[in-house]
């Protein structure tokens, strides 16, 4: 069993410092149970939100200084966080120019990072082509055990890769995202599709609130094997919770054999 809590935030355009004093709230708010949550979930892009004009000031370097903060909140409160993405500003050698990534970090309970993604798949309808480097492939890691993925927001409609990361040996697949809400019904029918075809738990984290025109609706999920939601946020700021048995993926797997019926040889 593993109790996970999601994190739906109204993301302030362009200013860092006044999310990362926001999340700091929040996360107060989801550790105040008596019983702490095994993994905290947040969304996209929640620490710059898409200021993309601005990313190469104001983003994070290397990771700091979110990266480090979250680093420490993880080993004071024995908790994993699946950081949701934020803008990252980094060289990755020295051969190349600094470029800004849309970038997924995961922390362990013992403060570790224990996974960074890049997203992929760059959305061309928010100009995303323009700012953000691309990331180079597919990433899974352990949470206490448990192997995982990652999909960032447009990621979820390449089933492609989606499948990539389950034939990784993924039993959940975390989606961080600032889906808008004209297609909040694509969000919802995505995120349960993906589980049902890999049979694993999607966990997709949206923010909520509005940047310009766009308004993005929340409705953050968590959908098991079969395709059952289990939970499912509405339009507000704050913490969902509930709890997932990983003994299901086992289940679903062995009632219908998809991996094992493949024919890859004839696609």
């Amino acid at each position: 069993m593993l109790k996970l809590s999601l994190i739906q935030m109204d993301v302030v355009h362009g200013d860092p410092e006044e999310n990362r004093r926001k999340l700091e709230g929040l996360l107060r708010e989801a550790l105040k149970p008596r019983v702490k949550p095994d993994v905290v979930v947040l969304p996209e892009m929640w620490n710059t939100g898409y200021a993309l004009e601005r990313l190469s000031n104001i983003a994070d370097r290397d990771g700091r200084p979110t990266v480090e903060w979250l680093k420490r909140v993880a080993a004071e409160n024995g908790i994993n966080i699946v950081a949701g993405s934020i803008a990252d500003f980094r060289i990755d050698s020295p051969a190349e120019e600094p470029r800004v990534y849309n970038t997924a970090y995961v922390i362990n309970r013992s403060g570790e990072v224990v996974a960074r993604y890049d997203k992929v798949h760059r959305f061309r309808l928010m100009d995303e082509e323009k700012y953000l480097a691309p990331g180079a492939g597919a990433v899974t890691f352990d949470l206490d055990g448990i192997t995982c993925g990652l999909a960032i927001c447009y990621d979820i409609r390449f089933p492609e890769f989606i499948r990539k990361i389950a034939l990784l040996g993924a039993r959940i697949l975390f989606v961080p995202a600032q889906w808008p809400k004209p297609r909040h019904m694509h969000w919802k029918l995505l995120n349960i599709v993906r589980a049902i075809e890999n049979q694993f738990y999607v966990v997709g984290v949206n923010r909520v609130g509005n940047q310009g025109d766009a308004v993005f609706p929340g409705m953050s999920l968590v959908v098991n094997p079969w395709g059952e939601v289990l939970l499912e946020g509405d339009e507000r700021e704050g913490v969902f919770e509930t709890t997932i048995d990983l003994s299901v993926v086992d289940q679903v797997r062995g009632y219908i054999p998809v991996f094992e019926d493949r024919r890859p040889d004839a696609y």
